[in-house]
């Protein structure tokens, strides 16, 4: 066959398998990203039928779409929000980041991967999934509840960390030693300062020099700038990921809605991609040996990020039922833990497989506690004895009213919708 009709048969093929795959999760209510997952582990090396014609294409289209997912989470925040989240809830990044960094650390120091294993696997556990989260909770209705800002801070914490991490790694991966990653981190560091000191002084000005009426030329100059600038970044070794997002975060007002609309398919699009293209290069058959610590890493970072959710929300005041939801709402590792681990992978193969594992797991685990951790608290806590005034099981009464009563949606709430995963559900039932 042709190399162009091979090419052809195959892309179209993956597409059309995507657009079943994406439906099928739909009606069994799961994120699409675990079957992506397994269709890449099926078709790749190692599989079923390998899909070699269509493999370079694959591999760009992979790297497009972790631009388009980092340059779509910039859309969603404006400067001064993040500023506002560095303010208030740094507390909780941090305990966020002891929590469930530090066992990817240990385990990968255990299986004796070194130093920048430990960094890689460490990201791999630290960071939660946004995409699947927003879905969840659009699911559960949740979006009006007294805890969703704070289990949006924590996200925002661990996104705004990205664009310290991925230069860091980056710089470690390639082996440029402590002067070089220092100075990838200088100039990730600078590089965000400058993107948020714009942004908030000229973020007009910055919007109206994209800014066109016409969306075929939006969609060409605010693609095309974001391409450039994370090309640039990744000469500098600062991580194109984080080049994207600083674009999406100069980006402010009816510029930022119009690009996060036109730019939405394309990101679902080049996203599954990427996480086909992801379990293609696992092996399938190197998965079974991992798999026994991938679901102990499983078990541990479950249970640390319902604490980070539970710290975080009683620091904001939120009653005990409010703090369990949250805490379960955060479990979902998803997109960005296998961008940090596709990025370590050429350094460190084995990192592969189990962050495959892991999120494969967590991603079906995720929305379960999201569901049932403050059900099964409070069971837990009533046949205790815990709370007899009723605030275990009954209902809690956080801070200016009940914890079920939904509040007015500021707007990273309202944004919070648009981080839905890449196939839309309706909403669910509420589950206060």
């Amino acid at each position: 066959m042709h190399d162009t009709t091979a090419l052809l048969v195959e892309l179209g093929a993956v597409i059309l398998g995507l657009g079943l795959v994406g439906r099928l999760a739909g009606r069994i209510g799961l994120s699409p990203i675990p079957l992506y997952l397994l269709a890449g582990l099926a078709f790749g090396h190692g599989g079923l039928i390998p899909l070699k014609a269509s493999e370079q294409f694959t591999m760009v289209g992979a790297e497009i779409g972790v631009i388009l997912l980092l340059l779509l989470l910039g859309l969603e925040y404006s400067a001064s929000e993040l500023v506002t989240s560095l303010k208030t809830q740094y507390p909780s990044g941090a305990v966020d980041f002891v929590l469930n960094a530090t066992p990817g650390a240990v385990a990968a120091l255990v299986l004796g991967w070194g130093p920048v294993g430990a960094v890689a696997l460490a990201g791999v556990t630290w960071i939660s999934s946004s995409g699947v989260i927003a879905k969840v909770m659009t699911d559960l209705g949740r979006l009006g509840n007294r805890e969703t800002p704070v289990v949006l801070g924590v996200l925002v914490m661990e996104d705004l960390a990205m664009a310290v991490y991925l230069p860091l790694l980056t710089a470690m991966l390639a082996g440029v030693g402590l002067a070089g990653g220092s100075l990838a981190l200088v100039i990730a560091l600078g590089a965000v300062g400058l993107v948020l000191y714009l942004a908030i002084r000229h973020g007009r000005l910055i919007s109206r020099a994209v800014s066109s009426d016409n969306p075929e030329m939006l969609l060409l100059v605010v693609l095309g700038l974001t391409v450039l600038v994370a090309g640039v970044a990744q000469q500098l070794q600062v991580s194109a990921a984080v080049g994207a997002f600083l674009v999406g975060i100069a980006l402010s007002g009816e510029v930022a809605e119009g690009a996060r609309k036109l730019l939405t398919p394309l990101r679902d699009l080049f996203a599954a991609v990427f996480f086909v293209f992801f379990g293609l290069s696992t092996n399938p058959a190197d998965i079974p040996p991992v798999l026994l610590p991938a679901a102990l890493l499983a078990l541990i970072t479950t249970f640390t990020k319902i604490g980070t959710g539970y710290y975080a929300a009683r620091r904001a005041g939120i009653g005990s039922r409010g703090r369990w939801r949250a805490g379960g709402t955060l479990v979902a590792r998803g997109e960005f833990s296998i961008v940090i681990a596709g990025l370590a992978v050429a350094t460190e193969p084995r990192i592969g497989p189990v962050a495959t594992a892991y999120v494969l797991i967590l991603v079906i685990i995720g929305p379960l506690t999201a569901r049932w951790t403050q059900p099964v608290a409070a069971r837990i806590e009533a046949r205790r004895g815990a709370g007899g005034g009723g605030t275990a099981a009954g209902v809690d009464v956080g801070v200016g009213g009940t914890e079920a009563e939904p509040v007015a949606k500021s707007a990273p709430e309202r944004r919070l919708g648009s981080h839905d995963d890449l196939t839309p559900e309706p909403a669910g039932e509420k589950h206060e």
